[in-house]
């Protein structure tokens, strides 16, 4: 296997920590139903106390799965997946290309 599918592998091990978690699978299909929720709102569909789920948004953040809007005093979440999506074609692309 190419230098190039063992970095692009590598590249992804991140994001797929964060989605390996059930509750963050959760959250995501949560917010992908939906406008932009707050913590409060998210704990609301969840059996995770606010902590957790705060816990949870920061490890979808640090991997740009989800974004944060602060409007007043409330900060909304919404999903943001493109740079994922684009993180995982290239990774599908580049083993699809070693399997040529």
């Amino acid at each position: 296997m190419g230098q190039k599918a063992i970095d692009t592998f590598r590249a992804c091990i991140p994001l797929f920590q964060a989605l390996s978690d059930p509750y963050r699978q959760d959250i995501i299909l949560l917010l992908a139903g939906q406008e932009p929720l707050t913590v409060n709102q998210i704990t609301e569909n969840l059996t995770l106390s606010r902590p957790a789920v705060s816990h949870h948004l920061k490890i979808l953040r640090e991997q740009q799965l989800v974004s944060l809007e602060q409007k007043g005093t409330q900060r909304f979440y919404s999903l943001a997946l493109k740079d994922a999506t684009s993180l995982l074609k290239e990774l599908v692309e580049t083993v699809e290309a070693q399997c040529e």
